[in-house]
């Protein structure tokens, strides 16, 4: 029996990792000048360079996108394991459920991960590699639950404005950071965004998030850490957080998740962070 993944460009997983892991992606959308496009069609720097993103729209896919990249994923698998940004962010999920019925609900299973971006990507990963390594479909989905129960996703911005008005973090914590002039800081967890202390500059907030992932790590030596790091046009920085998290931790598998355009809709442009689970190996 072979099982196929897939799961939605919110992900933000590189495109090499997709080709390797065999990953079906199905594209959210962003309405850019009235005209409703892939997000993995848009250039993002031209885009924030041509436009307020403030006044952009954006949307998960819609069943008949999910349906179409589920009925081609069956036709070279027995089962399909259909992987979606929280459902508290999205209607991507609802979506993705009612693509699944339209096709064969006795094939596929939809999964919330509950999260998002490299969270999201470290979900997906995990479930394709127990699918490839054979495993059932109750096996794949077991393989991503059992990482959405230890994942992490820490971020920083240097203004929270662009979440604020999305409603996913109070306002009251988005106006307290302006006003200190500090680097505000969050954690996406369990399907929602909630403010953290802040920090107090970049470089402080960026050691705050090394520093949230190494307190998580197990007790028993060999301990494998699966990450991501997060950046919405922030290269540089998020070379940083790269580099001190290769100096902290030994065995590691990290990868780099550059936001596409309707992530960095919500988030806005200057986001870094990490996602992250721990696997205690013996």
């Amino acid at each position: 029996m072979t099982v196929a993944v897939v799961v939605d460009s919110a992900a933000a997983l590189p495109t090499e990792l997709v080709v390797r892991h065999h990953i079906e992606v199905v594209p959210m959308t962003i309405v850019v000048d009235g005209v409703p496009r892939p997000d993995t069609d848009v250039d993002l720097e031209a885009l924030v360079r041509d436009h307020d993103l403030r006044e952009l729209s954006t949307s998960g896919p819609s069943p008949g996108e999910f349906a179409r990249v589920v009925e081609s994923a069956l036709a070279g698998a027995d089962e399909v394991v259909v992987l979606t940004v929280s459902a508290r962010m999205s209607t991507t999920y609802e979506s993705a459920v009612i693509g699944a019925r339209a096709v064969d609900p006795s094939r596929v299973r939809v999964v919330d991960t509950a999260t998002a971006a490299g969270g999201e990507g470290l979900v997906a990963l995990a479930a394709a590699r127990s699918a490839a390594a054979g495993a059932t479909a109750d096996e794949v989905e077991a393989a991503a639950r059992t990482v959405m129960e230890r994942v992490r996703l820490v971020a920083t911005l240097d203004r929270l404005d662009h979440l604020v008005r999305s409603g996913r973090v109070p306002g009251l914590a988005g106006a307290a950071a302006g006003m200190l002039h500090v680097n505000p800081l969050f954690e996406f967890r369990h399907g929602a965004a909630r403010p953290l202390r802040p920090a107090m500059g970049p470089t402080a907030a960026e050691h705050r998030i090394v520093g949230q992932c190494l307190s998580g790590r197990p007790r028993v030596p060999a301990s494998r850490l699966h990450a991501s790091v997060l950046h919405a046009l922030a290269p540089g920085r998020a070379g940083s957080l790269l580099g001190a998290l290769r100096e902290a931790v030994d065995d590691l598998e990290v990868f780099v998740a550059p936001f596409g355009p309707v992530m960095t809709v919500h988030v806005g442009p200057g986001l870094v962070g990490l996602a992250w689970w721990w696997e205690e190996r013996s």
